[in-house]
């Protein structure tokens, strides 16, 4: 696999797959990601995956005790050269495959209609196509749980909102450009929102906070506002 080393700070290396956002480089973060999290070292602190890249948060000191170089990023960096040669055959963790129900438009889906006019179709046609596709998760961010989704259908693209809403209720599935998302907590945001889930996605009591991860597939279920209310977890 080709990749490239940086170093951020004195505590992170940064190993990057490539500058574009596509299955392949996805595979690749997820396969490194999947072995450093069975079989980290015990100078790293977290690894952390994202479109493109995979970052290694390490302890300089621990890593410093073990060689005593003067230069602790070049250990890590020798590590992971190593580590990569040795595990280019290696398959990443299968993705689980999770099903988000969705209550589409009136009050949890607010710009359902917007986005519907904007596409020349109707909001049953919107909801259709949302629905009728499988995504891939290709990283958590931007908030705790906030998915990043890949794979929505270019028919039902819509612009982000001129003024962005300063609360955005948890649950709620939203359209920005040619992408989807699902707002896991209440925060501002300008994504039009067509739909909300009952579905906790964030939950930070539990030992796994966040319901989804980077490399699992999703689909959408549409569901009435009855099954919505029926669903809702306290």
């Amino acid at each position: 696999m080709d990749y490239t080393v940086n170093h951020m700070g004195d505590s992170t290396v940064v190993i990057e797959f490539g500058k574009t956002i596509d299955q392949k480089v996805h595979e690749h973060v997820q396969q490194v990601f999947s072995f450093f999290e069975k079989q980290s070292p015990d100078w790293m602190i977290e690894c952390i995956p994202a479109f493109t890249t995979v970052a290694i948060l390490y302890d300089p000191v621990k890593v410093f005790s073990h060689t005593k170089k003067a230069l602790p990023h070049e250990t890590v960096t020798d590590y992971i050269k190593d580590t990569l040669r040795n595990i280019s055959t290696l398959q990443p963790a299968e993705g689980r495959k999770i099903e988000i129900p969705v209550c589409y438009g009136g009050e949890f889906g607010p710009d359902l209609a917007f986005v519907a006019e904007h596409n020349s179709l109707t909001e049953d046609e919107v909801i259709r196509i949302h629905s009728g596709t499988e995504y891939l998760v290709y990283m958590i961010g931007f908030a705790p749980g906030f998915p990043y989704i890949g794979g929505m259908s270019k028919k039902i693209a819509a612009p982000r909102k001129d003024t962005p809403r300063t609360k955005i209720p948890a649950g709620s599935v939203g359209i920005a450009g040619n992408q989807t998302g699902i707002y896991p907590i209440e925060t501002p945001g300008g994504w039009q929102l067509i739909g909300q889930t009952p579905l906790p996605l964030f939950q930070p009591e539990s030992e796994s906070p966040s319901l989804l991860k980077a490399g699992d597939v999703i689909t959408f279920k549409p569901i009435t506002a009855e099954q919505y209310k029926e669903e809702k977890r306290p």
